[in-house]
């Protein structure tokens, strides 16, 4: 890598591990040197630029975009002027350098235009409370001086570079400026030197806030609606997410991230909150995330469950409305179609912040921008009144025909995308197996398993799209704390796996009553709990639903020396008969997989019952594998793969209108065939 790109990626990754100093993916910089064209061998000027989509934090020389200087130069002499602005994006690839790289900005101009080898544009709090304050420029004047400044709101492209290069030629003395309504940008002649203005410009701006700032900017709390006590705050909005995920999915549906950190609290609890709240946010990384408003639940915390969801019901239909309102009021015929009227943004005083997104980094994200905008307001009505760009210029920058081919450009979403799977027993063997299928097909998942630290370790291989609950689902007290964890990481539940389960080869007469109730505890009694727990879930969520047991071929097939096990599957087997006919109604779909001779990588035959069932068939128990596929019609061995594969194709979308049914994977025993 280049020394002068190197240089750069270590500048943006310090800058970008701080969020006091940018948001999220939010803002770019660049540094412009020399390197020796291949082709003529002779020196040619080159500019590398944080390319789009990516985050500085995390930064690698593959995501810079590198392009000629002397030909960024040149398209100041063919810009046609800002009402055709948009194009100059088109030309920014005819000054690519050489292959690879990421694809330029739109903010590219803001680089290569202006007169500084090493430029900075961040999203800072503190830079956006004063660049969205209702006389910002003064503001900007009595915080720095003339060493920054004051840039009026233009939507970013091109004719927003030449801006910030005219202010950089004509005020030498500036180390950067303040973006009206948007952030900041800063330059210096060093890397160093630029990442100290830029550090400069923020840290300044965030001791004038807290200096000058007028306590209690969002007004006196509310009673009643201050923050509820942890452990109640954390039950209310477990029962409310799966209510509020299902509003914000009317359109197309979402996964959810829920916050209640101090800041959201402190928010919620405030005699503004609505006012404020309805002004929107400012900055174009924050409202592309979290619309252009959030909802706002406008009843105390101590309202009840039936109450807080009849009102939001009624907001939501309201909020639709308005976004519908809104979009028509600025659409053109050139526009993108709306793209969903649902909020990204459900704020619940006493109880926190609901986000929602395509999937778990985007709601989570969502929830970021949003105390993003929580922090500049506060610090803009601190000095000043909040005044963000007008909603004319937010649907500009939401419908704009860049952002929808951006939209465009995206993978097409896995067949999992935005479904959440609960997986009991996930910890290990069949359901580690379902589990990371599920998550490779797009699925968030809840990791459930009696053993800790096994689902630790399953959830850690997924990665941050799945968690890890403890759940002894004999326990109904321990099923709804593990669904309410769960709920809480990824907003609801959309499909569950009842895997979890234990088998003790015993014949009847050495089976003990302790037997008897171990097993069907745990699967019987076990998949009753879960089902039950999270048939309420899809039902409150309204989207439907997929349950699927993982029964047994011993459902239907009487084999010696199991009669607990072999009832307990049967059970098993009839619940889903059961269920399916009555969650019909709802749209949750009830189904079954009934493995048989799952013996590598399964945790029931790794803990004595491979060699219980070894010793009733006279084999060893290294060979039972092989014993258990050469009875079968395929002659081969069945993995924990194999029932993973069955579960998705059940949930996976291409049997919707199957319920009801169980899916043999056992490699073919006649015995166990359903008749």
């Amino acid at each position: 890598m280049n020394d002068t790109a190197a240089e750069l990626v270590a500048r943006s990754n310090r800058l970008g591990a701080d969020p006091r100093n940018t948001n999220y993916a939010g803002g770019n910089t660049s540094a412009k040197g020399t390197a020796t064209d291949p082709v003529t061998s002779q020196p040619i000027d080159l500019v590398w630029v944080k390319g789009s989509g990516g985050d500085l934090g995390t930064l690698t020389s593959q995501g810079l975009a590198v392009l000629r200087q002397d030909r960024l130069n040149a398209l100041v002499e063919v810009y046609p002027g800002v009402e055709r602005e948009d194009e100059m994006v088109a030309a920014f690839d005819y000054c690519l350098h050489g292959k690879g790289g990421a694809a330029p900005s739109i903010d590219t101009a803001m680089h290569g235009l202006v007169d500084a080898p090493h430029v900075d544009h961040l999203h800072p709090d503190s830079g956006i409370a004063l660049a969205t304050a209702a006389d910002g420029e003064a503001l900007t004047r009595e915080c720095f001086g003339d060493r920054v400044m004051w840039v009026p709101w233009r939507r970013p492209g091109f004719q927003l570079g030449l801006d910030i290069a005219a202010v950089k030629r004509d005020n030498p003395q500036a180390i950067g400026v303040i973006l009206g309504g948007h952030g900041i940008t800063a330059w210096g002649d060093t890397s160093a030197e630029c990442e100290a203005n830029s550090l400069d410009i923020i840290r300044t701006a965030e001791r004038f806030l807290a200096e000058r700032g007028k306590p209690e900017p969002f007004g006196p709390v509310v009673p009643g609606f201050e923050a509820l006590p942890e452990e109640d705050r954390k039950a209310r909005a477990a029962a409310l997410a799966p209510y509020i995920r299902g509003l914000a999915s009317t359109d197309n549906p979402q996964v959810g991230h829920y916050n209640d950190s101090e800041v959201v609290l402190e928010f919620t609890a405030r005699a503004r909150l609505a006012e404020l709240a309805a002004l929107g946010t400012s900055c174009p990384d924050h409202f592309l995330r979290t619309k252009v408003r959030p909802l706002v639940l406008d009843l105390p915390a101590t309202a009840s469950l039936d109450e807080a969801v009849a009102r939001l019901r009624e907001l939501h239909a309201s909020y639709r409305e308005d976004y519908a309102a809104y979009y028509q009021r600025h659409a053109t015929e050139d526009s993108p179609a709306m793209r969903g009227a649902d909020p990204a943004i459900v704020l619940v005083p006493g109880v926190g912040m609901f986000s929602f997104g395509k999937d778990k980094q985007t709601a989570r994200v969502a929830g970021e921008f949003y105390i993003n905008a929580i922090n500049v307001m506060r610090g803009a009505e601190a000095v000043s009144t909040y005044q963000p760009i007008d909603e004319r210029e937010k649907f500009r920058i939401e419908y704009w025909a860049l952002e929808e081919a951006k939209l465009q450009r995206m993978p097409k979403p896995k067949p999992l995308a935005t479904r959440v799977a609960f997986v009991t027993g996930g910890g290990s063997g069949i359901g580690k197996a379902i589990a990371l299928r599920l998550a490779a097909e797009g699925a968030c998942v809840v990791v459930a398993d009696l053993d800790t630290a096994a689902a630790e370790a399953t959830a850690k291989e997924i990665g941050p799209t799945a968690v890890a609950v403890t759940a002894d689902v004999s326990n109904a007290s321990a099923v709804q704390q593990a669904f309410d964890e769960g709920v809480l990481a990824f907003g609801g539940i959309d499909l569950v796996v009842n895997n979890a389960g234990l088998s003790i080869s015993k014949p009847l007469l050495e089976t003990t009553e302790k037997d008897w109730d171990l097993q069907h505890d745990v699967m019987a009694k076990g998949s009753f709990l879960v089902s039950r727990t999270a048939a309420k879930a899809m039902i409150d969520q309204g989207m439907g639903g997929d349950i699927v047991y993982i029964s047994s071929k011993n459902a239907v097939f009487a084999g010696p020396n199991n009669v607990a096990y072999g009832a307990a599957k049967a059970d098993q087997a009839h619940q889903v008969r059961l269920l399916a006919a009555e969650l019909g109604p709802h749209g949750i779909r009830v189904n079954g997989v009934n493995p048989d001779g799952v013996v590598r990588g399964s945790g029931i035959f790794a803990k004595g019952w491979g060699a219980q069932r070894a010793a009733v068939y006279g084999v060893p128990e290294s060979e039972l594998g092989a014993f258990y596929a050469q009875r079968t019609l395929l002659k081969r061995e069945v993995l924990p793969e194999h029932v993973a594969a069955a579960v998705f194709a059940l949930a996976g979308g291409d049997l919707s209108q199957t319920t009801g049914l169980h899916v043999p994977v056992d490699a073919g025993v006649a015995a166990a065939f359903l008749r």
